[in-house]
């Protein structure tokens, strides 16, 4: 019963986001505000359906209810409960379910928090939002039900796939998604914007939070994204430049150029017809990610479907709603008036070129990506493109954007000093001078990795070079410097550790040249020497888990004679999916890791395996977790979120003069 619960609640969603994308248009048409109000409501209440729907697959997941064929084909009754849970997502009938309730969490959000927007623009934003809801659901059920049911039903099910048996998995997907999807709000803003005219400031104002809201979530879920297939997939690496992984890094780069576009366009009324374009690329590459992980154009191990039904379906979605806004934006954008004029040195020219570089590197990647699969279908002909190709592409043109970074915090509005920036930046660039001649004496080679530290220690001083001047003066005290830190607007404090965090994972980018790896077969009492460190092996046995069967081999870490750590790299078989995983063990020793992993048993006993010391390689996802900290505390300056500020408490208003 409660399956069937949750079937019809999705079919009443869809009636009620076609409700929603249809009566507030007529009722803007018309001029009725009775009509156009009844979106907020109904936005609310398609929302509560969506997540009864979901809730009822959970509820299915948990209690192996095995007459899904849902849950047959991804679960088993004797997997760990936070995998039953997990696994509701895990695939693809599930993942697109959790996909469509996190479009309707933030038109829901609109409409409960943007009260203050313009009663048009509301409607209409949350009109289209409810368009693509309406036709994701639509999917769901012509396509990808997960509510099908069997009979009979069998006694147990064939498990999740055991790669995806993690706890990555269990955060990853969620803030991916939380990403992608959160640009469809940027892209029915600009949506409802083109259809109402208001292109002006208070638009920019209105959608910055909805874009750095899923600016974050996108880097939160692309950091733990790499760093699941890094200690996953057992070969050591966080990024293999796969389609499906640059699939979620275009939208990324475009949404960064639409969070920098439009505070152009809020302080100085500039960039109309960029931002708006920018807002619909955002989400038009995240509809396109959506395409390639579904559509089976693609095989990876983040590919969840391959069946060209499904794909044809998406694709018509991907034309609709690219097509249209773009066909919708070609018939308002020349109606837009120019707005503030400003000098190429300036804090805004700055961005502008940020914007253009930004895109660049995303155009770089795009056809990267997309050029292999342009290629098999118009000639059948197969090749491959991989990181030589972006490393050569992408490197140059973002390098740009990294030395630029600190220096466009110190430009003014309008008209900027670029001397006086760079003469304030002297100490940032000094700083990076002496952490690589440091680490490079310690380290010696690869260049590179001497210059990407230099440039990252520039980048992470550099970050705070305008707050701190902004704090620090001349024969200032303590408590006046602390009472002006405090004073600063958060929106300044966020933007300052975003970029920084920008540094802190370019570093640790680059020293993974310094790092050594020995791959090797490994027996009981073997030592290995890893960087700094000794790696023993003292046993290997087997032991029984839940739903598999592990070779555990106890390893020690030691420092000096001195043991730092114990690891337990493992190979696990699944007997129901008949399947082998790795699960590496991993110590972070410092802001370094050791990383051992196994790759395979031979017949003498002895274990094929791989030894890493990747020294700073915590780093990297520890840049990203700065960068969402200062977007979080972006978003919490007030007058980032509604576009106003606070007046302060004691202070009585003065006369005017």
């Amino acid at each position: 019963m409660i399956v069937e619960a949750g079937h019809y609640a999705l079919v009443l969603a869809l009636a009620l986001a076609v409700a929603q994308a249809v009566v507030p248009l007529w009722g803007l048409r018309r001029g009725d505000p009775a009509l156009m109000a009844t979106a907020a409501p109904t936005a609310i209440a398609q929302f509560a359906l969506v997540a009864i729907s979901f809730i009822a697959l959970s509820w299915a997941h948990v209690a192996s209810d095995f007459s899904l064929t849902n849950v047959i084909e991804n679960s088993h009754s004797a997997k760990p409960l936070i995998y039953k849970i997990s696994g509701v997502w895990g695939n693809h009938e599930g993942s697109m379910l959790l996909w469509v309730l996190i479009l309707v969490v933030f038109g829901a959000m609109v409409a409960a928090f943007s009260r203050a927007m313009p009663d048009d623009l509301r409607a209409a934003t949350l009109a289209v939002q409810a368009w693509i809801s309406g036709a994701f659901i639509l999917f769901i059920l012509m396509t990808s039900n997960p509510f099908a049911r069997v009979f009979p039903a069998p006694i147990e099910g064939r498990d999740l796939n055991p790669v995806l048996q993690d706890i990555g998995l269990a955060i990853h997907p969620p803030l991916l998604y939380f990403g992608y999807v959160g640009f469809s709000i940027t892209f029915s803003f600009a949506a409802g914007a083109l259809i109402c005219g208001r292109i002006d400031a208070a638009w920019a104002r209105f959608v910055r939070p909805w874009t750095l809201l899923a600016w974050m979530f996108l880097t939160l879920g692309i950091a733990m994204g790499s760093y699941w297939a890094y200690y996953t997939l057992g070969w050591g690496g966080f990024w293999f430049w796969d389609p499906v992984e640059n699939a979620s890094l275009m939208p990324w780069l475009a949404g960064t150029a639409l969070l920098h576009s439009a505070t152009v366009m809020e302080k100085r009324d500039a960039l109309k017809v960029w931002t708006i374009f920018l807002a619909i690329l955002a989400f038009s590459l995240s509809l396109l990610g959506t395409f390639l992980v579904r559509s089976g154009v693609l095989t990876s191990v983040h590919s969840f479907a391959s069946d060209p039904q499904r794909g044809v379906f998406i694709l018509m979605i991907l034309v609709f709603f690219i097509g249209g806004s773009l066909a919708l934006f070609a018939w308002r954008a020349p109606e837009l008036k120019p707005g503030g004029i400003f000098a190429p040195v300036s804090r805004e020219g700055s961005l502008v070129l940020n914007n253009l570089l930004l895109t660049a590197s995303c155009a770089t990647v795009f056809v990267g990506t997309l050029y292999p699969l342009a290629l098999e279908a118009f000639t059948a002909e197969k090749i491959s493109v991989g990181a030589p190709f972006f490393n050569l592409t992408f490197g140059p043109v973002f390098l740009p954007i990294l030395l630029l970074m600190p220096a466009a915090q110190l430009l003014a509005w309008k008209r900027g000093d670029l001397l006086g920036a760079a003469q304030r930046l002297t100490f940032a660039a000094a700083a990076g001078f002496v952490v690589a001649l440091v680490l490079g004496a310690i380290h010696g080679g690869p260049v590179l990795s001497i210059v990407g530290v230099m440039i990252a220690a520039y980048l992470v001083v550099g970050s705070f070079v305008e707050v701190f001047g902004r704090i620090f003066t001349r024969a200032i005290s303590v408590s006046t410097a602390w009472s002006r830190a405090v004073g600063l607007p958060r929106s300044a404090w966020g933007a300052a550790f975003a970029h920084a965090g920008v540094g802190v994972s370019l570093f640790g980018l680059a020293a993974t040249g310094w790092g050594v790896e020995e791959v090797l077969s490994l027996r009981a009492g073997d030592v290995v020497k890893a960087g700094p460190y000794e790696v023993a092996v003292m046993s290997t046995q087997t032991l029984p888990g839940p739903n598999y069967r592990a070779t555990v081999a106890r390893t020690l870490v030691r420092s000096n004679g001195a043991v730092v750590a114990t690891l337990d790299p493992a190979r696990r078989f699944y007997p129901t999916r008949q399947m082998t995983t790795t699960e590496a063990g991993i110590v972070t020793l410092g802001l370094g890791q050791i990383y051992v992993s196994l790759s395979g048993e031979n017949a003498d006993g002895s274990l094929d395996g791989r030894v890493y010391w990747k020294p700073f390689v915590s780093l990297i996802w520890m840049g990203a977790l700065i960068m969402a900290f200062g977007g979080l505390l972006s978003l919490s300056d007030r007058r980032l979120r509604i576009g106003v500020a606070r007046r302060a408490r004691g202070v009585a208003a003065q006369p005017a003069e």
